[in-house]
This record gives C-alpha cells, sequence and structure tokens, in this order.
C-alpha cells in the first residue's frame, strides 16, 4: 500500500494548504491520545496468533493490481508473504475507493511522509498496540475518537493539556472512567 501511495503522492501536486496539514496533525494527535487513553487503562495483554499468509503468485492479481503494483513485479517472488497479502489488499482497497477517497488517502499519505521518522515509528508501535486490543475494546476507541473529533477545537485543546499534566495513575484513573452522559444508555 506504501508503495503504491508513494507513486500517487509522487504524481500529486505540492500545492496542498497549511490548514489540511494542521487538521490532519489534530486528527493524528486526537487518535493517539485516545488511543494512549485505552491502551493505559488496558491491563490485561491479548496476544494475537495469527496465520501466517500463504505466498501469493503475481498472476493471481487482477490486471487492474498489476498496473497498480507495477512497480513490484520484478521482486514480487521475494517479498514475504505477508508483504504480498498487504499490498494485495490495499490494491484492492484503492480500487475499491471513490475518486474523493482516493484523494483524502493521497493526502492523508503525503502528510504521514512529511513526519519524522520517530513520529511514523512512534504511530506505528500505537497502531499494533490498537490492533492487539479485542474487537469490542477498539470499537470503544474508536466511538471515544469520534466523540473527541466532534468536540470544539478549544475544548480539545483543554483536554490535551489536561492530559499532558496527569501522572500515569491519574490517566488510569481518568480512562476507566464512565462514558460521558450523552454515550449512556436512556432511562437508567
Amino acid at each position: 500500500m506504501v508503495g503504491i501511495l508513494e507513486k500517487i503522492s509522487a504524481a500529486q501536486s505540492k500545492a496542498s494548504g497549511t490548514a489540511a496539514v494542521a487538521g490532519f496533525q489534530v486528527m493524528i494527535k486526537a487518535l493517539v491520545i485516545c488511543t494512549c487513553l485505552f491502551v493505559a487503562a488496558t491491563t490485561v495483554s491479548y496476544a494475537q496468533n495469527p496465520q501466517a499468509p500463504a505466498p501469493r503468485e503475481w498472476q493471481s492479481l487482477s490486471p487492474e493490481q498489476q498496473h497498480l503494483l507495477q512497480n513490484y513485479q520484478d521482486k514480487w517472488n521475494t517479498l514475504p508473504p505477508d508483504k504480498q497479502e498487504a499490498l494485495s489488499k490495499g490494491s484492492q482497497r484503492w480500487l475499491s475507493m471513490t475518486p474523493e477517497q482516493r484523494s483524502g488517502a493521497q493526502q492523508r499519505f503525503g502528510q504521514w511522509r512529511a513526519m519524522p521518522p520517530e513520529q511514523r515509528q512512534e504511530l506505528r508501535q500505537r497502531w499494533q498496540q490498537f490492533k492487539s486490543l479485542p474487537p469490542e475494546q477498539q470499537q470503544r476507541v474508536r466511538e471515544s475518537f469520534q466523540r473527541f473529533r466532534q468536540m470544539p477545537p478549544e475544548r480539545r485543546q483543554e483536554l490535551r493539556r489536561q492530559w499532558h499534566q496527569m501522572s500515569p495513575e491519574q490517566r488510569r484513573n481518568f480512562t476507566h472512567r464512565a462514558p460521558p452522559p450523552a454515550s449512556r444508555p436512556r432511562g437508567r
């Protein structure tokens, strides 16, 4: 997927505004904060044992996928099966996107590439922590993130400031709190 987006990003104009970058950075920070909040609250480690995918033949890809992944054709058989699977799924996902979704993905990828390597590594680690959570906990993190995104910018900034001032113990206690009243079931 990264190869696809690099190719597309290189072809894309460099005329993106700083407002879009700032908006993306706010979104990433919010996701990171929500993920941190939830992962910090998780005290049990959940291990997954995913089965490794089998190697995939280049010919098994659709002509459209082969076109998107043409930069990988010569080295396809030397790629690890999980990388082949990721590229295959990514190209399939790309082909299923609308033009608006593709444009958004290109923009986000450009912003990803502009991040310092340390920040990208931190986000990868947080993503892996998130993916290791059970599905119902992942859903709760997503819901919290959506609530956070719907808040006014001033409120989000205030929450970030409060979070940074909390001790680890206070952060754990904060993440164990009940959801805000708007998300609680009615009639109780």
